[in-house]
């Protein structure tokens, strides 16, 4: 518990704990650090699932403190998503794309070509699995209901742009990684896209706090948000829309977590940044 890791991964309750003998004791400072090495440029950060007609509230914060942290470290983040989280991103000042949801491949390397990216993160985005469908934790298909940004980050890897992704149940980008793994330990069928450096996390929002905390320690920068800043953001997008992902119900909740729980992770994140 007294590491990063322990505080993202605490309370996890979804078999994500079943993936870390694949990964590093120290799996998201070494995505930190990979992140801090890089040329500055544009990052893109893909992010937003789809619940029940509206966007669920894990997944933007993320994308959104995260965003803010990389540009305060000299990045130009654009936040990558879909008409569901129209509107979340405005106050940040963070440049957003709105990727149609039948938008083909040639649209999305257009993107690329026209961003140049030195990098490509995904916080809490669904991706394909083997059949080429999208699909919920329910099992039931999304498809009709989202952007293929997975493939920005097949097309990415195999341009050589560092790749980075952030999940908490398997479905998502990035966790490819342990696709064999997850259809073994946790009977689902996985989003099959890789990434370099896949986070696992019990909610994803926690994974891109914890890239955050990182950011600060390794930089000697203040670029990780406040318990308060957390909080009144998911009370915003809630009100804009966003949906508890579990309880789908638009509560500044995030994956039926009590308010609490966020608020104690961010905190606990803070405390660690100060030892």
């Amino acid at each position: 518990m007294n590491t990063v890791e322990g505080i993202i991964m605490r309370r996890s309750a979804r078999g994500m704990d079943k993936l870390l003998p694949h990964l590093p004791a120290d799996y998201c400072r070494g995505a930190a650090s990979s992140l801090l090495g890089l040329q500055r440029g544009n990052v893109l950060i893909a992010t937003g699932f789809y619940v029940a007609g509206f966007a669920e509230t894990d997944g933007p914060p993320g994308a959104f403190f995260l965003a803010q942290a990389l540009n305060a470290l000299g990045f130009e983040c654009t936040i990558v998503t879909d008409k569901y989280c129209a509107g979340f991103f405005d106050g940040g000042g963070i440049d957003t794309e709105y990727i149609d949801i039948d938008a083909n491949e040639s649209k999305l390397n257009c993107l690329l070509r026209k961003k140049q990216p030195v990098s490509l993160l995904s916080i809490e985005r669904c991706g394909a699995d083997e059949t080429g469908d999208y699909k919920n934790m329910r099992g039931v298909s999304i498809s009709s209901h989202t952007a293929r940004l997975d493939h920005l980050f097949l097309e990415g890897m195999r341009r050589g742009i560092p790749t980075y992704g952030i999940g908490d149940g398997g479905n998502e980008i990035g966790m490819g990684c342990f696709k064999e793994t997850i259809e073994r330990e946790l009977s689902l069928s996985p989003c099959v896209t890789r990434v370099d450096y896949p986070i696992i996390a019990t909610v994803s929002n926690w994974g891109a706090y914890g890239l955050c905390a990182y950011l600060q320690m390794l930089s000697g920068d203040s670029v990780m948000p406040t318990a308060d800043e957390v909080m009144n953001y998911i009370a915003e997008i809630a009100a804009k829309g966003s949906v508890d992902g579990v309880t789908r119900e638009h509560s500044p909740t995030v994956d039926g977590f009590p308010k609490q729980v966020e608020r104690e992770t961010v905190e606990l994140l803070n405390e660690i940044c100060q030892l």
